[in-house]
């Protein structure tokens, strides 16, 4: 954060959120599609789940299955995935409390997955949809590179040195940071010792929206 003249705290602007491990509860159902995809290909599942988070699917495939073409697995992935039912991918717990109470403009998406996906999972779930919103294949490159929060920040108008992000991946929290942001590190799939670009580690998103009060402005303070 940085400081005025008189060496007082700057306020954050905005908060940019990951959205699959941080504001929907969608561990156990990825858990369950990517070791249905492992199983046929014989790939170590382990291996394979711990290069998932915050990659886009076909990045996960060019890094643990260099032979597979990537967009028939994502295919293939992508029809696991209309298998499990949105209903497997439900908000995180405070989730809703939290985005009703930032401010409309004040925070965006910064996600991986796909936009009619996230849309219909919020719909279901009953989250609210900010303005700005960056996906997968809004980008060039990808989570771990910063430019996914460098494009929200920019949509919003704001400071990436003024942003919070809320990540849980080591490739989220990474490219967060190399964005110049400020990095809330959620330890639900990672221990903090795996999230080393985080300036703070909490153990989840209620915790996280405690924090976030302290350090947003007043007009964009939730509760």
């Amino acid at each position: 954060m940085g400081t005025t003249d008189e060496g007082h705290p700057v306020p954050f602007d905005a908060v940019l959120f990951d959205v699959d491990g941080v504001l929907l509860d969608s561990l156990p159902a990825y858990r369950r599609i990517w070791t249905a995809w492992a199983a046929p290909h014989a790939l170590d599942v382990e291996h394979v789940w711990r290069n998932t988070f915050g990659r886009r699917p076909e990045d996960t495939v060019r890094e643990v299955a260099p032979a597979l073409d990537p967009a028939a697995e994502r295919r293939v992935l992508t029809a696991l995935m209309h298998r499990e039912g949105d209903a497997a991918f439900p908000a995180a717990d405070g989730a809703a409390e939290l985005l009703a109470a930032l401010r409309p403009d004040g925070w965006a998406l910064v996600t991986s997955g796909v936009r009619e996906t996230v849309h219909r999972r919020f719909a279901l779930a009953g989250l609210p949809l900010p303005a700005v919103q960056v996906y997968g294949d809004d980008v060039r490159e990808a989570k771990p590179h910063p430019e996914p929060y460098l494009l929200a920040a920019r949509r919003l108008g704001v400071d990436p040195r003024r942003c919070l992000v809320v990540e849980d991946a080591p490739a989220g929290v990474a490219a967060g940071a190399a964005a110049g942001c400020t990095v809330i590190g959620l330890t639900l799939s990672h221990p903090p010792a795996a999230l080393p670009g985080a300036a703070l580690c909490l153990p989840s998103l209620r915790a996280a929206g405690a924090e976030l009060a302290r350090l947003l402005g007043p007009g964009e303070r939730p509760g």
